[in-house]
């Protein structure tokens, strides 16, 4: 497919995100949260590591897909009487122009796809907004899951040193933590991490991944 003389360099795409926030090096933890998470790091050493990232079934909790799952669960749980009612009933069944819980089983397995329903954590952050509880606790689990996910892989790599305060960054990407909300998710992610490991630097790519991975390329090229 290509000439003898061109090199090809195939990555997991959390290494092209981690990239895009440490401008090419590969040092730090990367944590992903969009339809799917994962968090991926490397030390110094290049040695690696990963955490979740194992799809849905095998519990990406803290990702778009894990928060509106819930969320539906929530609904038709309140709906059924085996849980508290939620401000998630009117929201959801509003946003999908349904009139009642029992129709969300047939539109759920309809096309049960990850992004479809990772598309409802708006709902999910509104109704957290307006003082749901259940909506609340929901986003409350997966900040948590998220920072436990960068947990194992700065713990697995050493990359907060022998007493736990040594400086690494930590690149957040993803829709889930875009901290354009009230219940900013992204905060409450980063929030945590710091009270694990003090030295953590959340960094924000200012560039897209894409960039990222030129940067790779360039620094394969380069060594």
């Amino acid at each position: 497919m290509f000439p003898s003389h061109v090199k090809v360099y195939v990555q997991n795409d959390a290494i092209v995100a981690l990239a895009s926030g440490t401008m090419g090096k590969l040092h730090g933890c990367v944590l992903i949260a969009g339809t799917g998470c994962i968090a991926y790091g490397f030390d110094e050493d290049g040695r690696e590591a990963r955490a979740s990232g194992a799809g849905p079934i095998l519990g990406d909790w803290g990702s778009g897909y894990g928060i509106a799952a819930q969320a539906l669960t929530a609904v038709i749980r309140a709906h059924d009487g085996r849980g508290p009612q939620t401000m998630l009933t009117s929201s959801i069944l509003k946003a999908l122009g349904l009139s009642s819980p029992d129709e969300l089983i047939g539109w759920t397995y309809a096309d049960p796809s990850w992004a479809r329903i990772a598309a409802l954590v708006p709902q999910v952050v509104s109704c957290a907004e307006a003082g749901d509880e259940i909506s609340d606790k929901i986003l409350v689990d997966a900040a948590e899951d998220l920072a436990i996910s960068v947990k194992a892989v700065v713990q697995r790599l050493g990359l907060c040193g022998q007493d736990g305060t040594a400086s690494f960054p930590v690149v957040m990407v993803g829709g889930v933590l875009n901290a354009n909300q009230k219940w900013d998710i992204r905060k409450e992610v980063s929030n945590r991490i710091n009270r694990y490991f003090p030295g953590a630097q959340t960094i924000i790519p200012k560039v897209e991944p894409a960039v990222g991975a030129a940067l790779l390329a360039m620094n394969f090229l380069t060594s």
